[in-house]
């Protein structure tokens, strides 16, 4: 009995450790607003907050562990170019990814051999097929939950960027429209805006003006590394407009309309799904209390007979 408590408390405790590294719990209002009005300093060019590296201190227990076998997963071709450019929009490294990917693997690989040590310990003989199946199947899961997550992360903060892209494109045009040359609007909307997408889009003007290229094609390639079309098709609509400001200001319009849209498109889609799961526990208990009293009748019912 008190091996049974014992491995279900453990279970309990990893099922709850997972959950919460799934879905972390979001900050009080407060402090966020304190980190808003607090002066932020210089920023830094990134989509996101950079993660540690492996490397760094303070990178995890799943950086530290799965480090040694980040080389192992480079060779093999891992990750993915897709998953990279996912992993760039978040500002994530891709050793830091790796390393996580191989801390879960072992982490599961190891898991059901743990349990199987203490069961055979308290007396048990669990065998070895079940633990060999459930630390396959927990390995591959492991390996996988940090794809899938980065992969969520990456659509969210694109979804994100294409919202403060609409609005960056409004700040150009009103500005365009106030007598304002191209690259000058450009500029003064990137600065009045706030956040990690116009920070990108600062970096992406300070590039050009650096390199002394068009603007339109520093946006092209940083459409190109974020993986947003619409930055991209924004840079080649206007690398035709060229630089007269009529033709860019109608542009503009179009994409800025086109981007309000999609958002509103995506928000009515994101709400209908909303409202289904919503729907869903309340048929599966109209559902469960019809088969409640189903059975009571039937079973009734042969007992009379």
């Amino acid at each position: 009995m008190t091996l049974i408590v014992v491995l279900s408390a453990g279970v309990g405790l990893g099922a709850w450790a997972l959950t919460v590294w799934l879905w972390p719990p979001r900050p009080a209002l407060a402090p966020l607003i304190d980190t808003v009005r607090a002066d932020a300093g210089p920023r830094r060019p990134a989509l996101l907050p950079a993660e540690a590296s492996p490397e760094a201190p303070g990178g995890g227990w799943a950086a530290r562990l799965g480090r040694p076998l980040v080389p192992l997963l480079r060779a093999a071709g891992l990750p993915r170019p897709g998953l990279t450019r996912d992993l760039t929009a978040l500002g994530r490294t891709v050793e830091r990814h790796l390393a996580d990917q191989a801390a879960l693997a072992l982490a599961g690989l190891l898991l059901p051999t743990a349990l199987a040590a203490l069961a055979a310990l308290g007396g048990g003989t669990p065998g070895w097929v079940m633990p060999a199946g459930g630390s396959l199947a927990l390995a591959a899961g492991g390996f996988l939950l940090p794809e899938v997550s980065v992969r969520g992360e990456a659509a969210r903060a694109r979804a994100a960027f294409r919202h403060a892209l609409g609005g960056y494109l409004d700040l150009v045009h009103v500005l365009l429209a106030g007598g304002s040359g191209v690259t000058g609007a450009l500029h003064d909307a990137a600065h009045i805006g706030d956040g990690w997408a116009f920070a990108q889009l600062r970096r992406a003007l300070r590039t050009a003006e650096a390199t002394r290229t068009s603007p339109w094609e520093t946006l092209g390639r940083l459409g190109d590394e974020l993986a947003v079309p619409e930055l991209t098709d924004l840079a080649a609509a206007l690398t035709l407009a060229g630089t007269e400001g009529a033709k860019v200001r109608a542009s503009l319009a179009a994409k800025a309309a086109a981007l309000r849209a999609r958002a509103t498109t995506e928000a009515e889609a994101a709400a209908t799904a909303a409202n289904e799961r919503t729907a869903f526990p309340t048929s599966l208990m109209a559902m469960a209390f019809v088969l409640f009293i189903v059975y009571a009748a039937m079973s009734h019912v042969t007992a009379s007979l």
